[in-house]
């Protein structure tokens, strides 16, 4: 494993340049190889930066192809690709479909997701990935990404990028419902959870044969940018629990007390849907007091799900409580698209807190919003009182009320000392 990493200062561009110009150094002239980066709706990653620095020094000896980890998001657009990977040629893109351009590789069987989930899910899971992973037609495959506290799998990436990022429908719908039965909670920011283990055992059965290097990222938000604390490199699960541990120290919060009233910005270029932007709810869930109000300025949304089928979903049965979502699943509403429940059950309060979205009524109308379960005030208002573009995480009190401000809720975790 190669590494370079910092705790209390960002590495340089030295230092993170210096140790992909050794894992460069590897590399043969006329290798074709496939880089599978996130999307811009991980533009704190620091992936866009490398992605672009591999495609800057190995473009004129290798062909290079890179493939953006969409999962079910929308495709990005040439605007989104030039500002998160610079002037990469349209050519250089190959673009994911979760639903037409994946083959099977291997199942888990129904015994081994019941051991894994402690048997609460008993069912086999296929694992898919895009068809370009197995073609044969590249020499290496290069994975991109931040380790960071997910709602789903506890930490983010690593095989989660191409079992979920390239992967296809039955193991994303699938890993989305083992966390919401296993429960959020229990699962956000930590290293081993039932969906992790999961995509070990694919990965021993498989993904292993491919060879693909995972290069690994831990950054953190500052001033709408992002300081890169670690950069690790390799083939071997090290790779990915060497980053866990310091994603562990740098990006999750942890708090005194509980709030009564937290309020997290979607920064407009980022955040166009509820899918991603409720990420402000998962993060924020475990630090705010009972009967308190989550307040989430988002003047990007416009929709709720990244794709049709998803937003027609959630319009459908909305942001209405665990027990709700759960009667519908048992009840087989949601064949063939269990995410969507998951989801749906990770973005209720279940009533124990207030969920407001401020946004542009353009592109959200109130009416749009409450129809979901979410409260909704309008971005303009807000924007002017709270300034969440000059603000930094932290706690603040205005005309005496006290409330705390998250600048870029998808870079962390926030925890209450006391309630580990």
């Amino acid at each position: 494993m190669l590494y370079a990493e910092n705790l209390d200062t960002p590495l340089s561009d030295r230092e993170w340049k210096n140790a992909l110009e050794t894992w460069i150094r590897l590399i043969q002239p006329g290798e074709k190889i496939l880089i599978l980066p996130p999307d811009i709706t991980r533009c704190y990653s620091y992936a866009g930066k490398i992605t672009a620095y591999l495609y800057e020094k190995l473009s004129g000896i290798c062909e290079i192809r890179i493939m953006p980890a969409v999962g079910t998001h929308r495709q990005m657009t040439r605007k989104e690709k030039e500002e998160f990977f610079g002037e990469i040629p349209e050519t250089c893109f190959l673009c994911h479909d979760w639903r037409n351009d994946t083959e099977d590789i291997c199942a888990v069987p129904e015994d081994k997701v019941s051991e894994i989930t402690n048997g609460k899910y008993k069912r086999a899971i296929t694992a898919e990935v895009n068809r370009h992973l197995l073609s044969g037609e590249f020499n290496r495959i290069v994975s991109v990404g931040q380790v960071v506290p997910h709602e789903v799998v506890g930490m983010a990436n690593y095989t989660k990028n191409l079992l979920v990022g390239v992967g296809g429908r039955d193991m994303i719908n699938q890993s989305h419902m083992i966390s919401a039965i296993c429960g959020i909670e229990t699962i956000m920011g930590r290293e081993n959870t039932p969906v992790r283990l999961l995509f070990d055992y694919v990965q021993k059965n498989y993904l292993d044969r491919l060879k693909i290097t995972f290069m690994l990222t831990v950054t953190c938000e500052k001033h709408q940018d992002s300081d890169l604390y670690g950069l690790y490199i390799g083939e071997e699960r090290e790779t990915f629990s060497a980053a866990c541990r310091l994603a562990e120290k740098k990006n999750i919060t942890w708090l005194s007390k509980r709030a009564k009233k937290v309020i997290a910005w979607l920064d407009p270029a980022e955040f166009g849907s509820t899918w991603v932007g409720n990420k402000a709810v998962y993060r924020t869930r475990m630090t705010i007091a009972d009967g308190g109000e989550l307040l989430i300025l988002a003047p990007g949304i416009k929709s709720f799900g990244e794709n049709e089928e998803v937003d027609a979903c959630i319009r459908k049965y909305g942001y209405r409580g665990t027990k709700k979502i759960q009667d519908a699943y048992e009840n087989g509403e949601f064949n063939g698209i269990e995410m969507a429940a998951a989801h749906l059950i990770h973005g209720s309060s279940n009533g124990r807190f207030k969920i407001t979205y401020a946004t542009d009524p353009e592109l959200m109308p109130e009416e749009t919003m409450r129809s979901v379960g979410y409260e909704w005030t309008d971005i303009g208002p807000m924007m002017e009182k709270y300034q969440p573009r000059e603000k930094e995480t932290g706690w603040y009190e205005d005309q005496g009320e006290e409330y705390y401000f998250i600048k870029a809720p998808a870079v962390g975790l926030w925890r209450v000392l006391g309630e580990e």
